[in-house]
């Protein structure tokens, strides 16, 4: 008996190169699209990504600038009451202007984080258990 070759079933030589073929072009169309659709999410993710980076630097941004502003804000008022009650006009304004300013500074440095907050002055940073005092 002659056996048939090339008409065979999924091992035969003469189907098989065909299939292997028709598998890897299929397999290749599949990659590309994979990474066509990854490409597309990437983009989408990274805009949306920027859209929060800016509305946090926008919250950032209102929240210092109010922050000097109700400091400015103080110390105008205190100096217009202080020289409307006690007629020292206009040294009141200037100086509470001038110690408002300092505190609006003040109070953005410490949102910021460039200087300690009141209160946390360093005690309980640095213990006393154990140090040697030099007496």
């Amino acid at each position: 008996m002659d056996e048939k070759r090339g008409s065979g079933g999924p091992d035969s030589p003469g189907n098989g190169d065909a299939t292997d073929r028709d598998l890897s072009e299929s397999l290749d169309a599949r990659r590309k699209r994979l990474d066509a659709e990854l490409l597309a999410r990437r983009k989408v993710e990274q805009e949306a990504g920027s859209n929060r980076e800016a509305s946090k630097g926008y919250a950032l941004a209102v929240k210092l600038s109010s922050e000097f502003i109700a400091g400015v804000v103080v110390g105008v008022i205190l100096g217009y009451l202080f020289d409307r009650f006690l007629g020292t006009s206009p040294w009141g304004l200037i100086v509470f202007l001038l110690l408002g300013f300092c505190a609006g500074v003040l109070n953005v440095l410490r949102s910021t984080g460039a200087v300690a907050q009141p209160g946390s002055g360093g005690a309980g940073k640095t213990g006393t258990g154990g140090e040697d005092d030099g007496n």
